[in-house]
C-alpha cells in the first residue's frame, strides 16, 4: 500500500488572470505592506512601462527598486539589494521578472534575517552537498521580509522555498533554504509576460516540463504531484506551442503560467528529482547556461539514460505530451526542436575542455544522487554530457 505525507506550503495565495494593477493594489492592502522594496528586471525597467505601473500603485509605499540583478543571482548583487532594502526599512518585496529576480529576493529576505552584509558572510548560510550525496544545510533563521512575486518567465521558483545563488569568486551555483524564503503570494498576469523575449519564454518552459517530467519519474513520486505534473505536460505542450504560433496570445500564455504552477508541487513535497536538474544546476553557475536552456540539452539525454529504469512512467509522459506509445526522450525532443529551442551543449556555448570540471562539480548536486538510474561518479555525468554534446 502506498503511504506518505502531503505538505501544505507557507504560501497564502495565488492570484491568477488578474490585471497586474489591481492584483497588486489589492495583495499590498491585504497584507498592510508600507515600505515595498521592488526587486525588478532590468529589461522590463528600461524598455518597458510595467515597473512605472508599479511605481504608480505603489505610490508613497515604494521603499525602492532594483534593477540590478544579474543572471543566476550573483551574491554581490543580492546583497548589494538587501543593504538597500535595510536602509530603506522595506517591510515588504515585491519581484518583477525572472527567476534570477524571484531567487534575490528569497536571498534579500535570507539577508536581512540573518544580519548579512557582505557577501562573504553567505558561506555561513549555503547547503554543502558531499560527493556522495551526503547534503549538510546549516541553521538559517526566517526571513524578517518576505516577498510578493509577479513571475515573467515559467521557471516556477516561486513556488518554491529554496534559492540558488552564485558565488562568483568560485563560480559555483550554490543552494539555501528556509521554510520562508517561499513567496508570500504570487501574482500570475499574462500581460507581463509578453515582453520577456521569445527564447526566454519558451525555454523556461521547457524547464518547467523538466519539473514535471522528473516529478513523474522520481524515485519517490506522489499521487497529488503525479497528477499536477501530468496536468502541466498537457497545458505546457498546448500552450506553448499556442505561443510560439501567435506570441499575443493571452489565454495560452496564461495556460503556460498555470501549467508551470502545477509543474511544482512535486517539489513543494519533497519529491526528489533527477540528473537534469542536477547537472542543469552545474552548467548554469559554471558555464553561464541559461536555466531553460539546461532543460532543453539534458532532459532528452538524462530521459534515455533512465529508461531501463522507467520505461512504464516515461510511456505516462507520453501520453499527456499528445504521442502515446512512443519513447518519451523522443517526444520531449520533438517538442523542444517545434520551438525551435536549442538541443545540444555546443549549441548553447558550452566549450568540451569544461565538461570534466562539469561532471565532477554535477556530484556535489544532491539531485545527481537522486537520480532513478544510479549515477556511479563524475564519468557518469561525463557520459551524459557527451550524449548532450
Amino acid at each position: 500500500m502506498i503511504n506518505g505525507v502531503h505538505r501544505y506550503p507557507p504560501m497564502e495565495r495565488v492570484i491568477y488572470g488578474v490585471p497586474l494593477a489591481e492584483a497588486l493594489a489589492q495583495e499590498i492592502e491585504r497584507i498592510g505592506a508600507n515600505a515595498v522594496y521592488v526587486l525588478a528586471s532590468g529589461t522590463l525597467a528600461r524598455e518597458t512601462d510595467v515597473i512605472d505601473r508599479v511605481r504608480a500603485v505603489l505610490g508613497n509605499k515604494l521603499a525602492g527598486v532594483c534593477a540590478r540583478i544579474g543572471a543566476h543571482t550573483p551574491r554581490t548583487d543580492v546583497v548589494t539589494a538587501a543593504n538597500a532594502a535595510r536602509e530603506a526599512r522595506a517591510d515588504a518585496l515585491l519581484t518583477v521578472g525572472g527567476g534570477s529576480v524571484t531567487d534575490a529576493a528569497k536571498m534579500v529576505g535570507l539577508c536581512l534575517g540573518n544580519d548579512v552584509t557582505e557577501p562573504a558572510q553567505l558561506d555561513s548560510f549555503r547547503a554543502r552537498i558531499h560527493a556522495d550525496g551526503r547534503t549538510e544545510r546549516p541553521p538559517v533563521n526566517p526571513p524578517t521580509v518576505r516577498a510578493v512575486v509577479v513571475p515573467t518567465t515559467l521557471s516556477a521558483g516561486e513556488f518554491n522555498a529554496p534559492a540558488g545563488c552564485t558565488d562568483t569568486v568560485h563560480q559555483v551555483k550554490e543552494s539555501y533554504f528556509h521554510p520562508l524564503m517561499m513567496p508570500r503570494s504570487v501574482i500570475l498576469d499574462p500581460a507581463t509576460t509578453v515582453h520577456t523575449p521569445e527564447w526566454l519564454f519558451l525555454s523556461t518552459g521547457i524547464r518547467a516540463v523538466d519539473h514535471a517530467v522528473e516529478d513523474i519519474c522520481s524515485i519517490n513520486p506522489q499521487p497529488f504531484s503525479d497528477g499536477t505534473s501530468l496536468q502541466a505536460l498537457r497545458l505546457l505542450s498546448c500552450g506553448l506551442r499556442a505561443v510560439k504560433a501567435d506570441p499575443a496570445n493571452l489565454d495560452a500564455r496564461l495556460d503556460c503560467q498555470l501549467g508551470a504552477w502545477m509543474s511544482i508541487m512535486g517539489s513543494q513535497n519533497g519529491v526528489q528529482k533527477g540528473a537534469s536538474h542536477g547537472i542543469g544546476h552545474v552548467l548554469g553557475g559554471t558555464a553561464g547556461v541559461p536555466h531553460g536552456y539546461t532543460s532543453c540539452v539534458m532532459l532528452p539525454p538524462v530521459l534515455r539514460f533512465n529508461e531501463p529504469i522507467n520505461a512504464q512512467r516515461q510511456l505516462l509522459i507520453s501520453e499527456a505530451l499528445g504521442r502515446p506509445g512512443e519513447t518519451a526522450a523522443d517526444v520531449v525532443a520533438a517538442l523542444i526542436a517545434e520551438l525551435a529551442l536549442p538541443a545540444t551543449l555546443r549549441a548553447v556555448g558550452v566549450k568540451q575542455e569544461l565538461l570534466d570540471r562539469i561532471a565532477e562539480e554535477a556530484m556535489h548536486d544532491r539531485w545527481v544522487h537522486t537520480n532513478p538510474r544510479k549515477i556511479a561518479g563524475p564519468a557518469d555525468v561525463r557520459a551524459l554530457l557527451q550524449a548532450a554534446w
